[in-house]
């Protein structure tokens, strides 16, 4: 099915639909430093819209989930952060380890985060240097048992749980009784989100594409957009 037929049967039954999707490098653009980033007033108004008609709209993202929301700043949104992991009783467990693994490392992560670590490294004057101290600690983590993942200049620590926007996208479809839904994302972890929406009536997995989208990503959409400015004017049309 094309590109239009898809989002026209999305848009059928708002009611009996979810849109899902990310949050930095999709609704917000990319910025050296991650407390920075904006989402844009039309992108809020268009939230707005849909969270008015759909059955659920919902942001998933790496920041803590408060932070999502303040970021994105639309009422009626359900926000999940942490990749999922915001979900998972289990990882309340693993708070402790991930502090003194942060400790231990002595270099500085994304404040605000209970349950994952996030080393950035975009506004570094040494792009390669900071990229080797980041393999080693990445070792580090995989020695500790805990799990590492790249993203887009970014190096992520996490608890090693089968839990992710792929287990969360399922979970809150179920939870709201939704068998169609559309997924926006520009990153690794969107790609398990993507997997997520496998065995749904009408699935719509949308790629925010940069020259920084990890491979795979524009594999496993069914529509490519080139930014977060286009991802809009496609939501306008829902």
């Amino acid at each position: 099915m094309d590109a239009v037929a898809l989002l026209a049967r999305l848009a059928e039954h708002p009611s009996r639909a979810a849109i899902l999707l990310d949050v930095d490098g999709t609704l917000a653009a990319i910025v050296a430093r991650p407390e920075e980033a904006r989402v844009p007033e039309r992108t809020k108004a268009v939230l707005g819209s849909l969270a008015a008609r759909y059955g659920l709209v919902a942001c998933l993202s790496g920041r803590p989930g408060n932070d999502a929301a303040r970021v994105v700043g639309v009422e009626g949104i359900r926000y999940v952060g942490e990749h999922g992991l915001e979900l998972e009783p289990e990882a309340e467990a693993w708070v402790e380890r991930l502090a003194a693994f942060a400790r231990s490392v002595a270099l500085p992560s994304e404040p605000g985060k209970r349950l994952s670590l996030s080393f950035h490294y975009r506004d570094v004057p040494d792009r390669d240097a900071a990229e080797a101290e980041l393999h080693r600690v990445a070792e580090r983590a995989r020695a500790t048992g805990l799990q590492p993942r790249w993203g887009r200049s970014v190096l992520e620590i996490r608890p090693p749980l089968d839990v992710g926007k792929g287990t969360a996208v399922r979970q809150l479809l179920t939870e709201a009784a939704i068998g169609r839904a559309l997924y926006a994302g520009d990153d690794s972890t969107d790609v398990d989100a993507f997997d997520g929406l496998g065995g749904l009536e009408v699935a719509v997995r949308v790629a925010v594409v940069s020259e920084e989208a990890p491979a795979g990503l524009l594999g496993a959409a069914d529509i490519a957009v080139g930014g977060p400015q286009a991802l809009v004017e496609l939501l306008e049309d829902l």
